[in-house]
């Protein structure tokens, strides 16, 4: 139902253990943020084979993207700032090539980098392509709390199995922050599936050695949905079954 969903994010992560984790990771400010109302977020609707129209409809969602992570922000006593969002056909960013994912953050740049691929234009489910957003917003919200800085620490002091460790729980918790906005959102998306059916579609895609195992990017994304809160997003002291 979902075939070619990029999971895609540019933080890499290890795991820790042994090793005392900073609060940056376990006890964040954005954990505290609260729950999140229903929003409604003008949406364009997306013609078959236009690119215009597919990035007309994700420049909408990224500014719901913003105003859903400013009021959160706001609510933990955070200071939120957007980050610059490029949108192409291409493969080069501001960051260099863009992944055959589809779409990075750049943290240097504070940047999101969306790259709209041939399937984007043949296949438009509107979840696959709202989650180019939501996903990279989730690494944006690790960037401005602190989160990404603490884990690159560890990630540069650890050896690889360590780090490919980190890098699921960085993606993971991304994969919670995008379910968190979508709780808020999703009825605005006007979806042609389900939530159910999204998240089943998650369970059902390739399996990356970043981001780990469908399943649990399955788990988190809903974890954040269920909840609507960035407290159930801390991956960094959850069991390693769950981050695997």
């Amino acid at each position: 139902m979902i075939a070619g969903l990029g999971l895609t994010g540019t933080a890499e992560a290890a795991s820790t253990s042994g090793t005392a984790q900073p609060a940056a990771l376990t006890s964040n400010k954005i954990y505290r943020s609260g729950t999140a109302a229903a929003m409604r977020c003008p949406l364009p609707g997306i013609k078959p084979g236009s690119a215009v129209s597919v990035k007309r409809f994700q420049q909408a969602l990224a500014r719901c993207a913003d105003r859903f992570w400013a009021a959160r922000f706001k609510a933990a006593g955070l200071r939120y700032s957007p980050p610059k969002l490029h949108i192409t056909t291409g493969k080069r960013s501001v960051c260099g090539t863009i992944t055959t994912n589809g779409a990075q953050y750049c943290p240097q740049q504070r940047t999101v980098a969306i790259r709209i691929m041939k399937r984007d234009l043949r296949d438009q489910i509107k979840m696959n392509l709202a989650h180019s957003v939501a996903h990279e917003w989730g690494h944006h919200v690790q960037e401005l709390s602190g989160i990404l800085d603490a884990q690159n620490t560890l990630y540069w002091r650890s050896g690889k199995t360590r780090r490919a460790a980190l890098s699921r729980k960085l993606e993971m918790q991304a994969e919670c922050f995008a379910g968190v906005f979508y709780r808020a959102a999703f009825d605005s998306l006007d979806s042609d599936i389900t939530w159910a059916q999204w998240i089943n579609g998650v369970k059902q895609s390739r399996e990356s050695k970043v981001h780990g195992k469908p399943r649990n990017l399955a788990y988190w994304q809903d974890r954040g949905y269920d909840a609507g809160s960035a407290a159930a997003c801390n991956t960094w002291t959850a069991p390693a079954a769950r981050v695997a």
